[in-house]
């Protein structure tokens, strides 16, 4: 077919095949894991990151295709799972702002906009590493735009050649790759969307034929006017928010520029500030019954992006009446709004019915239930934060997978200050969280001694082997436990229990004062109370603890302290 133009009914039936074909292929690229351990979930990740952006342009499609891909973004933002899932919202989003103010594309719009993606892409990664889903895109993006095509179909059978190409390239540029034996994972998922998305243009598969309509969304209630009358009284002022951009003609440098300044200001006129600058944006909420004198002042430094003023009266009686005539909600694990705002709201991720009730004994207001082969979505870490009543929010991830992700949902939420902390894996994020000093008002030594104690924290993982491969210099048996710390595989042995005791020896067990031992879901009580025995009568100086963690994937997590 010769297809010189799409639009946005066009562009979604494109992301829906590429998500038809993404889900044919998720457990492939599950597999593709460096690690020979049952945790790989890059397919999945990408699969539900690019479901949701699918949704969401379900839910919004028009013939516009700015807007379609503006929905489909969005969607994708809220959704996005993993850094795999993170990084693939980020090419969507670059996508997307590439085709603003578009109805319509041909090929050279379009093959810009895909250099916005790379480029939003690229600029998600603190540090991008070549030999990844980000070379992959880059290779095949500067290729096809190199065909200077009129044809879509032409220009993505190009896109999807050289991205292959480009795919089978990656062990080259990344030695931990061909050392596992494999090609990078997010590359593999990038390929079978663009494939799905030429399936699309060509006609084939499911989702390219059906017809696309806009999906009502959920109504949702509009406010009743009526609770706040001729007669009621401002009581509880009104809740302002808003993000302002520092202008270079008011403020300078607005790299350099104190947002004390405004802080100081807003604490002296208003209540609840929460205050902070993020590159040069100040985002601020505030409590007030003069929202126009706080926004008529801060105009002196900048200008707005966004402004939200609502009435906490009509807020307040409209809550009041629903608790009193609604029928209580089911319990839940997210937790209910604190009606008085804290200094600090934590915020984690663990999964094991005896690991979140020890996050929770230690400290955290919200656990998100996830962890590896299951991370959670940013909208998760969005409606945590929702639940928190909190002038900053510390998000301790535990997981090198799932740390983009809460970074990603913390630059969508307005209302706190937060905070993402660097904890990747359940042992640094329990300490840190069980040694807060929420007394402390000095929010910055607070963050900064968290992360120092997760420097400090070393954490053993006990797993089963999926494959055979020599790896960190260990022979790898598939079928066999074997140990990692520190990043690294440290031994391998077909004995759970001796693999245990030699995981601590590698640990240096004996320099540890404390240490704390999680037993998996898998692993019988009695074995885990021998593996407790046989530590205590090994290393008697050091106190140790054993918990029921019930965890998935890990038999033990050995954190020492």
């Amino acid at each position: 077919m010769d297809i010189q133009k799409i639009d946005g009914f066009a562009f979604l039936k494109m992301v829906r095949q590429g998500a038809v074909r993404l889900n044919e292929n998720r457990k492939v690229i599950n597999d593709l894991n460096v690690f020979p351990i049952p945790d790989g979930d890059t397919g999945d990740n990408m699969y539900m990151t690019l479901s949701a952006g699918r949704d969401g342009g379900n839910r919004s499609v028009t013939a516009d295709l700015g807007a379609t891909a503006k929905a489909i973004s969005e969607g994708m933002l809220l959704g996005a799972r993993g850094n795999s899932g993170v990084i693939l919202s980020r090419i969507f989003a670059g996508i997307a702002k590439g085709l603003t103010g578009k109805q319509t594309a041909d090929v050279p719009a379009f093959a810009v906009a895909m250099h916005s993606g790379v480029e939003s892409a690229y600029g998600a990664v603190s540090v991008p590493v070549e030999g990844t889903i980000l070379t992959v895109l880059k290779d095949s993006v500067s290729a096809a735009r190199a065909e200077n095509g009129d044809d879509f179909e032409a220009y993505f059978a190009a896109l999807v050649a050289e991205m292959d190409a480009s795919l089978k390239r990656t062990p080259e540029l990344l030695p931990v790759l061909k050392e596992a034996g494999v090609v990078d994972s997010g590359g593999a998922g990038m390929l079978c969307i663009a494939r799905g998305m030429l399936d699309a243009l060509q006609g084939r598969g499911d989702e390219a034929s059906e017809d696309l309509q806009p999906q009502a969304q959920p109504a949702h209630a509009a406010p009743n006017l009526n609770l706040f009358t001729e007669d009621s009284v401002l009581e509880f002022g009104y809740c302002t928010e808003f993000l302002l951009r520092l202008q270079r003609a008011k403020v300078g440098d607005p790299e350099s520029f104190d947002e004390t300044l405004i802080r100081d200001w807003l604490n002296s006129v208003g209540e609840s500030v929460v205050c902070f600058k993020d590159g040069s944006i100040v985002k601020v909420h505030v409590h007030t019954k003069t929202p126009g004198e706080i926004l008529n002042h801060c105009q002196q430094w900048g200008e707005f992006l966004t402004i939200k003023v609502e009435n906490m009266t009509l807020q307040h009686q409209e809550t009041t009446i629903q608790n009193n005539f609604e029928t209580p909600a089911a319990e839940t694990d997210e937790p209910l709004i604190q009606a008085q705002r804290q200094l600090y709201g934590v915020v984690t991720v663990a999964s094991g019915e005896g690991l979140v009730q020890t996050f929770r004994e230690a400290g955290a207001d919200a656990v998100i239930e996830g962890g590896q082969t299951m991370n959670p979505s940013a909208q998760s870490f969005v409606e945590a934060f929702k639940g928190l009543n909190a002038e900053t929010i510390l998000v301790f991830p535990n997981n090198s997978n799932i740390i983009m992700t809460a970074q990603q949902a913390a630059s969508l939420y307005t209302e706190s200050r937060v905070v993402v902390l660097p904890s990747k894996d359940i042992g640094a994020g329990y300490v840190a969280i069980a040694s807060l000093d929420r007394s402390c008002k000095d929010a910055e030594q607070v963050i900064a001694a968290a992360k120092e104690t997760i420097a400090s924290v070393q954490t053993g993982l006990v797993t089963t082997a999926t494959r055979d491969t020599v790896m960190d210099g260990v022979q790898v048996h598939a079928g066999d436990y074997v140990a990692i710390t520190r990043g690294d595989i440290v031994a391998d042995d077909p004995d759970r229990q001796q693999l245990a005791m030699a995981l601590c020896r590698k640990m240096d067990f004996a320099a540890h004062e404390v240490a704390v031992v999680f037993s998996g879901a898998e692993v019988p009580t009695a074995e885990a109370e021998a593996l407790l025995q046989q530590l205590q009568t090994q290393y008697p100086r050091t106190e140790m603890m054993l918990t029921a963690g019930g965890q998935p994937v890990y038999d033990y997590i050995i954190v020492l302290c």
